[in-house]
């Protein structure tokens, strides 16, 4: 069954009250982040996947529905094994990963 993507609030400008998580950038909207998930790489219990130089993570919240929301992270928070099929892919290069290391501010 392939994933199925559901936006979160908490990464979604305004922010919601309560705890709040990395805000995505304005010109990811829900088909590009559908996109992202079926691009992305499964590694553990979370997926990744690049846009624009950028990383994101997905975490599945819903197991039987095999659904997953997205957020924006710091290549140094992508496994490096991860990384390393991205740039082999031509997703990301060593430069985008050297400039987003640590956000994608």
């Amino acid at each position: 069954m392939k994933p199925v993507y559901e936006g979160n609030p908490k990464h979604k400008a305004p922010w919601q009250p309560g705890r709040k998580g990395s805000l995505c950038p304005a010109d990811i909207n829900m088909d590009g982040a559908r996109q992202l998930l079926q691009s992305s790489i499964l590694e553990g219990r979370r997926r990744y996947a690049a846009d624009k130089g950028r990383a994101f993570c997905a975490q599945q919240h819903d197991a039987a529905k095999n659904r997953w929301h997205g957020y924006p992270i710091g290549w140094r928070d992508v496994p490096a094994a991860v990384r390393q099929q991205l740039m082999g892919a031509a997703a990301v290069t060593a430069r985008d990963i050297k400039r987003f290391w640590e956000d994608i501010r």
